[in-house]
C-alpha cells in the first residue's frame, strides 16, 4: 500500500479539527509539536479514527497519546500500513 504522506495528514487534520489561524500547515511542520499547531489530544484522537477508517488499519490509543509531531504520527501510520514513510 502507498505511504501515508504529510499531505494526507494535513487533509485529515483540517477535516477533523479545522485549521488553526495561528499555524501554517503548509510549511515545514514535520517536527512542529501538534500543540504548537493548535491541535490537542482530542483532535489527534479524531484524526486517528479517520485514518483507521480510511486506511483500514489500527492505531493504538497509547501511540496517539504519546505522539508529539506530524513526523511521529506519519511513522506510526506508515508502520501500520507496512509502507515506507514519505
Amino acid at each position: 500500500m502507498a505511504a501515508f504522506t504529510l499531505d494526507d495528514l494535513r487533509r485529515i487534520l483540517v477535516s477533523c479539527a479545522g485549521e488553526n489561524d495561528g499555524a501554517d500547515l503548509h510549511g515545514d511542520i514535520l517536527d512542529t509539536p501538534f500543540r504548537d499547531l493548535g491541535y490537542d489530544s482530542l483532535a489527534l484522537m479524531e484524526t486517528a479514527a479517520r485514518v483507521e477508517r480510511e486506511y483500514g488499519i489500527d492505531v493504538s490509543d497509547d501511540d496517539i497519546a504519546e505522539v508529539e509531531t506530524p513526523r511521529g504520527l506519519l511513522g506510526i501510520v506508515n508502520d501500520a500500513l507496512g509502507a515506507d514513510a514519505a
